[in-house]
């Protein structure tokens, strides 16, 4: 089921220019507040309050960003999550009621970028929002290629190949590889990291260690015996590129 409160604009001209996000909330007051605070913000955005109309949503108009409830009816946030990971790329910032790190790992290894905890700030969640847009919607930068052994960074397309073959990543999975591909056999702490790609001064260092994890399951011969993102242990990470 879905549903827009009155007044939101339509998808259409109105829409040039602004980016479309879904939210998928079986919360009527969370939605209308999420929705409101969006609308404000300029972008365009829609409603849908179960599992599977979240899927199909997805599939038929593809949101620039998808604000996720992990509680649902049908099928819940993380299968949502794992089911349009398996076909786009769509940055997914989770909203759950469930603050245990457990809880939190577990949306993120779906295939989460991000998370909040319930109840959060409307403003913040604004501020994560335009966060993850912003990166999406960067063109290029000035050194738009960048080489590192069999890795090659391709800024204007948001691309990462390795050894000439794409490497599917999610939005937050790109921007940790493109840091580490930009500093090479240089190790980082994890609170270094956080503060660097996702921009945040204080958060929970699993996210940058359930990243490295899953980078790893997409790069690695064996990711548990690493030979480019490895562990330097007491300190942080450090990426090895090898010969190209």
């Amino acid at each position: 089921m879905s549903f827009t409160l009155p007044g939101a604009p339509a998808a259409d001209e109105s829409a040039v220019g602004q980016r479309s996000v879904l939210i998928v909330e079986d919360d009527p007051i969370v939605a209308e507040v999420v929705l409101s605070y969006l609308r404000k913000n300029g972008h365009v955005a829609g409603v849908v309050t179960d599992g599977l109309s979240a899927v199909a949503r997805v599939l038929d108009e593809r949101p620039d960003l998808i604000l996720l409830d992990r509680m649902l009816p049908g099928i819940d946030g993380l299968e949502v999550c794992r089911r349009v990971r398996a076909v786009t790329d769509v940055p997914i910032i989770m909203l759950t009621a469930l603050g245990e790190e457990h809880d939190r790992i577990g949306g993120l290894e779906a295939g989460a970028d991000d998370y909040l905890v319930k109840p959060f700030s409307p403003r913040e969640l604004m501020l994560r929002v335009d966060a993850v847009l912003r990166r999406t919607s960067t063109p290029f930068e000035p050194q738009a290629v960048v080489a590192a052994g069999s890795f090659r960074l391709d800024t204007s397309q948001r691309e990462i190949s390795q050894a000439g073959r794409p490497l599917a990543l999610t939005v937050r999975e790109f921007d940790l590889m493109a840091f580490l591909i930009r500093h090479p056999d240089q190790v980082f702490r994890r609170e270094e990291l956080l503060k660097a790609v996702w921009g945040w001064d204080i958060g929970d260092l699993s996210t940058v260690t359930v990243h490295m994890r899953r980078l790893r399951e997409k790069i690695e011969a064996d990711p548990g015996a690493p030979d480019h993102l490895l562990t330097v242990w007491g300190v942080g990470y450090r990426f090895a590129p090898g010969a190209a």
